[in-house]
């Protein structure tokens, strides 16, 4: 539904009612409740078919935020904030007494971020609450990067679903522990490992030893019902003809890799990070709708700018096995 400023106001007036809004990000859309409505959280986890015990995300409107649901918060919490926020940015902390163990899986942490988009932050401010929203799309599956996304995914679970149009960036938030002894970080995200240890002025920990849960941490994720396999760009085309000898119906997804003759379901993926980023959920969708055998995805670099998207392949993919 286009956005105008009523729109935002029956929206947050649904949330008060424990109603389910879907709304943009910069990252993926979102599928928000009121945070501190426990039994409005719930319907997040029966919409999606996700665990109970799967913490989520809270979405604030300010850095003074904070404060209202954690406690103990460290120094470095305030200087990342007002650094990184709004922006993709998700920090775990120690929760107050009083959030609802809904929201947080049953922890004693919480994972608090302010997005960086006009339409959520307009929610944000008119509800004058903490809005919790994981990914609106199915426990597991692909995160949805458009409104239409979100309608395909959930349909009728959904009381109201705001479209802002394609999400900027297209990859789900870093995810920063800051509640421990050690600075983890549990899930990559568009803002750097370097970005993020300048600021902490530490080496982070990129191994989860602490036991906290959070999303995206399945060793299946943002996964497609069609199998998907990763492949190198050197056995790509060797695989390729593999499986049509196999007689299966192949998607493919390539940023590197050209096919030497017309290949129906080709998707050919930007070189650049950032944009591969930015269109990877929709080109999955695109391939996944087709209903094929296969989807060979090519493998890409393996380096610091491509790590966010190293993650969300290796989690959505398995390796090719031909």
């Amino acid at each position: 539904m286009e956005v105008t400023e009523n729109i935002i106001i029956k929206a947050a007036m649904l949330l008060k009612q424990g109603r389910l809004v879907a709304f943009p990000t910069e990252t993926v859309y979102g599928l928000g409740a009121d945070a501190s409505n426990p039994e409005a959280v719930k319907r997040i986890f029966a919409a999606k078919g996700r665990p109970e015990n799967h913490p989520l995300i809270v979405h604030i409107a300010s850095v003074e935020q904070i404060n209202e649901w954690a406690v103990n918060i460290p120094d470095v919490s305030w200087r990342l904030a007002n650094l990184f926020w709004p922006g993709p940015l998700t920090l775990i902390l120690n929760k107050r007494p009083e959030v609802p163990q809904a929201v947080t899986g049953g922890q004693d942490t919480i994972a608090l971020r302010m997005p960086n988009n006009p339409v959520a932050l307009s929610l944000l401010k008119t509800f004058a609450g903490g809005i919790a929203a994981p990914s609106a799309n199915r426990f597991k599956h692909i995160s949805p990067t458009s409104a239409s996304h979100v309608l395909e995914e959930l349909g009728s679970a959904v009381d109201l679903i705001l479209d802002g149009g394609p999400c900027q960036l297209g990859v789900e938030s870093s995810i920063l522990d800051l509640s421990g002894e050690h600075y983890r970080l549990l899930r990559p995200g568009h803002i750097s490992v370097s970005e993020l240890e300048a600021v902490l002025k530490t080496k982070l920990c990129t191994s989860n030893t602490s036991g906290v849960r959070t999303p995206g941490m399945m060793a299946v994720h943002y996964a497609p019902l069609t199998r998907a396999c990763l492949c190198t760009n050197e056995r790509f085309s060797e695989s390729l003809d593999k499986l049509v000898k196999m007689n299966k119906t192949v998607g493919i997804l390539a940023y590197k890799y050209q096919p030497v003759s017309k290949q129906a379901n080709f998707i050919s993926m930007p070189e650049k990070s950032a944009e591969y980023a930015q269109s990877l959920y929709a080109a999955l969708r695109e391939l996944d709708r087709l209903k094929l055998d296969i989807i060979l995805v090519e493998q890409p670099p393996e380096t610091e700018s491509w790590r966010a998207i190293n993650d969300r392949l290796g989690k959505a993919t398995v390796p090719i096995d031909i």
